[in-house]
């Protein structure tokens, strides 16, 4: 099959195309089969609220969840069953991407939102969740917060491909790097450990940024002109964050036994608001050795009628300017980054309060 033009160019720009979305249905009838062969998909992230929209929304999970009702399992271990298994058949899906490529092909599950705050437990889930899925495609998803960061280097250090999520800040994707590298020492510290299928995307936020930036912007009475770059301007500034950091003699080290670069991964790249262009956090976040994992609306809008602009590599001087801009304006940029990240956690913990309640409720009807 022929793939589409414009995800093909974003491609050969060095961007990895995911897709932000998982269903049973979208594996077993063959969508997202067709999206790998059409449009250039090389890897899948999921969420709590993608699960809790897949699991409600579909009569595919129908006789699985019977049969453990008829068991009588806990809601915890159905919920961790269905997602475990529509992940495995993903990475399966995805394997001859990751045999070609080594790097993509990867499927990604988050570690349960409430132990966002607890090291340990993250940690261990994590551990618990690479061996129920047993794929070595797969990432395990750890939020950027304060205590997730040494699960970070624990989980890396024992070997564990994660998925970095909820980074907003420049000061906070620096230490995700950081917790990486870390990682990645403890674990050379073995002289016989392998760096071998041990990967990292570290999922540096874009919308979600401009959405509350912009209130703010109004509520100052700035120009509207500043409105709908701050986002942009500060994934620019983060990927050239990476590049000094993946350039550095201490990585040097690292590579020569064999390490990976951690990847930038631009994560809430749909437009939420309709007066910007449907394309532009795919446009203008074009760069060599990076993720873009959105969802299938904006994948077709870029299908359709995406192009890929300037090289982020050109737009630090601009994107500086940016940022100033929007702190001249009276917008606390610390306080901005904050409040997102608070938000990020509550709302994957409603929307895996919401999975488990429809999971309760559909095991009690298929008794």
């Amino acid at each position: 099959m022929t793939q589409n033009e414009n995800l093909k160019a974003l491609s050969e720009a060095g961007v990895s195309v995911w897709l932000d979305d998982l269903s049973r249905d979208l594996i077993h009838g063959g969508e997202l089969q067709r999206l790998v062969d059409e449009k250039s998909v090389v890897g899948v992230t999921t969420n709590p609220s993608i699960f809790a929209a897949a699991i409600s929304g579909s009569d595919s999970y129908d006789d699985q969840l019977h049969a453990m009702a008829v068991r009588g399992v806990t809601v915890e271990e159905a919920l961790r069953t269905i997602t475990a298994a529509d992940v495995r058949d993903a990475c399966d899906l995805l394997t001859p991407v990751f045999e070609r490529t080594g790097r993509d092909g990867r499927v990604s599950l988050e570690v349960a939102p409430g132990l966002a705050h607890h090291t340990d437990a993250t940690a261990a889930e994590a551990a618990h969740l690479w061996w129920l899925v047993d794929r070595p495609n797969l990432y395990i998803k750890i939020p950027a917060t304060v205590e997730g960061l040494p699960a970070i280097t624990e989980t890396i250090a024992n070997g564990i491909s994660v998925n970095v999520t909820l980074i907003f800040s420049l000061e906070r994707y620096k230490a995700v790097m950081e917790a990486y590298v870390a990682g990645l020492e403890k674990r050379a510290e073995d002289p016989e450990a392998s760096f071998e299928g041990i990967e990292s995307v570290a999922s540096f936020f874009v919308s979600r940024v401009d959405t509350e930036i912009d209130k703010r912007l109004d509520a100052a009475g700035a120009d509207a002109s500043l409105k709908g770059k701050a986002g942009i301007a500060n994934a620019q500034l983060a990927y050239q964050a990476y590049e000094e950091v993946f350039s550095s003699d201490r990585w040097a080290a690292l590579e020569a036994r064999g390490a990976s670069k951690q990847r930038a991964l631009w994560a809430s790249t749909g437009v939420k608001n309709p007066e910007y262009s449907d394309t532009m956090y795919l446009s203008e976040l074009a760069a060599p050795d990076t993720v873009n994992t959105m969802p299938g609306k904006t994948m077709d809008a870029f299908a359709d009628h995406g192009q890929v602009g300037r090289p982020v590599t050109e737009t630090y001087a601009d994107a500086e300017k940016v940022l100033q801009s929007v702190r001249d304006a009276g917008v606390d940029l610390d306080d901005v980054f904050a409040v997102l990240e608070s938000e990020g956690v509550q709302k994957f913990n409603d929307a895996w309060d919401e999975l488990s309640t429809s999971v309760a409720e559909q095991l009690q009807d298929k008794k």
